[in-house]
């Protein structure tokens, strides 16, 4: 039987041999993580926008679709920057990787992400499909979002993924495939309901939101968004849930005590 730090960091190198060896392939799969996730924005804020004046239902609809965007993940099997966060770091935290090995996949996972998830989001604004609901709720999410104290924004974001990382070391404890959806689904919506900023699902909605507002919004607190949301992730996944359960996994150190005999 392996225990979980064995099993996390054994996934963790796998992802790292997929990135040296084929770096095509990895990248491929980190662009349709965020394809999938794209997908889930274009259901949960199509339906943001048609339930937009009915507040709380509004919400509800909202974080409870998003989750669909990470249960394909799990099951179609995508290299999501988010959870990679939490599972890459455990073999640095074991000693068989360095941090300075993994900068470069969480690189790559993160560009790759944006691509898919941008494409997507993009496409769809382009595509007209529901044009006249969504750009009014568009605009007051950009508004609400883009208006935003940087370290709030930053414990929003180190919130968000130690959800989302429970949620992925969920996905990989649990074999029942029925439970296994249950929870992932529910962990998300746990996420979304409280307004904590996921940066990749971030990426998807303000494509949407330049795309379909343009000049409209002052979009000039977007870079410091995106940057301070995804510290906060890194924090959240790599250090507040991996820190923690590597201490509960790891074997116990032997401490050899030499007796002493009194004659």
């Amino acid at each position: 039987m392996f225990s979980d730090i064995e099993v996390l960091s054994k996934l963790g190198k796998v992802k790292y041999k997929i990135m040296k060896t084929d770096p095509l392939r990895f990248f491929a799969r980190s662009f349709m993580a965020g394809a999938y996730l794209g997908a889930a924005a274009i259901l949960s804020y199509t339906l943001g926008a048609l339930l937009q004046d009915h507040g709380v239902i509004a919400k509800i609809a909202v974080a409870a679709t998003f989750g669909i965007g990470l249960v394909a993940i799990v099951y179609l099997g995508a290299e999501l920057f988010t959870g990679n966060c939490f599972v890459t770091i455990m073999p640095v935290l074991k000693g068989e990787l360095k941090i300075k090995d993994i900068i470069p996949m969480w690189i790559a996972c993160y560009l790759g992400n944006f691509v898919g998830i941008a494409v997507i989001c993009f496409l769809f604004i382009k595509s007209g499909a529901q044009s006249t609901m969504l750009k009014p709720y568009l605009e007051t999410l950009m508004t609400a979002k883009l208006q935003f104290d940087v370290f709030d924004l930053l414990i929003k974001g180190i919130l968000c993924n130690f959800i989302v990382c429970i949620a992925a070391y969920s996905g990989i404890k649990i074999k029942d495939e029925t439970a296994r959806l249950i929870v992932i689904m529910v962990f998300v919506m746990a996420f979304v309901l409280p307004g904590f900023e996921h940066c990749i699902a971030n990426m998807g909605i303000f494509t949407m939101g330049v795309t379909q507002l343009g000049s409209t919004i002052d979009w000039s607190m977007l870079p410091l968004h995106m940057f301070i949301s995804t510290i906060g992730n890194i924090i959240g996944g790599s250090l507040l849930l991996a820190i923690p359960i590597y201490i509960e996994f790891r074997e116990p150190k032997l401490v050899n005590k030499k007796s002493e005999y009194k004659n």
